[in-house]
């Protein structure tokens, strides 16, 4: 009777082939975050970046959002990261080793970037501890759902950010521009 029920029922201790596919993406993903922040090269960080960018489009795969994949694809790996590049070549950054990249607050760092985490951890499990799921109707990654409540709730801080973007990408282009012979500061 209960060996019927277990098999009928998995609980979470015996997890599918998605959740391990899920779980070891998720360590890659975050492997490569970590090195992404720890690297002293700017440019290998950008490429680490996109590793770990295009870890969370395959989590968001595995969780059926094909559309919530496709734009983490397209806007962070296609975009921001590319941005980035931009940015770093125009400025004219250090390609190789930056000895500007290290600092003696490592230490100071690693713990301010804990004690956000675990906040960020206890407020994320406080507000959503006794929120369920809704199964039924239309699943909360399509393409028609995530229209709805982007459009309606997050029209401002998308055309925030793409006015950002926008001043970022002007402010490195006026920074890498040469002045002429005669002109001063």
């Amino acid at each position: 009777m209960i060996l019927a029920a277990a098999q009928t029922n998995p609980g979470f201790l015996s997890p599918s082939g998605v959740g391990v596919a899920f779980l070891l993406v998720g360590l890659v993903t975050l492997g490569a975050a970590i090195v992404s922040v720890t690297t002293k090269q700017l440019v290998h960080a950008a490429l680490w970046l996109v590793v770990a960018l295009g870890g969370l489009a395959v989590e968001y795969l595995l969780l059926t959002a094909e559309f919530i994949a496709w734009v983490q694809v397209l806007i962070y790996v296609g975009s921001v990261v590319v941005l980035l590049l931009f940015g770093l070549m125009l400025t004219k950054a250090p390609i190789g080793r930056s000895p500007d990249a290290d600092s003696a607050n490592r230490p100071v760092a690693l713990a301010v970037a804990l004690a956000a985490a675990a906040a960020l951890v206890w407020v994320v499990v406080d507000a959503f501890s006794t929120t369920w799921i809704k199964l039924d109707g239309p699943a909360q990654g399509s393409t028609g759902v995530t229209g709805e409540i982007l459009f309606r709730h997050w029209v401002l801080p998308f055309e925030a950010l793409s006015v950002l973007l926008l001043a970022a990408l002007v402010g490195a282009i006026v920074l890498s521009r040469k002045k002429p012979e005669g002109e001063r500061d």
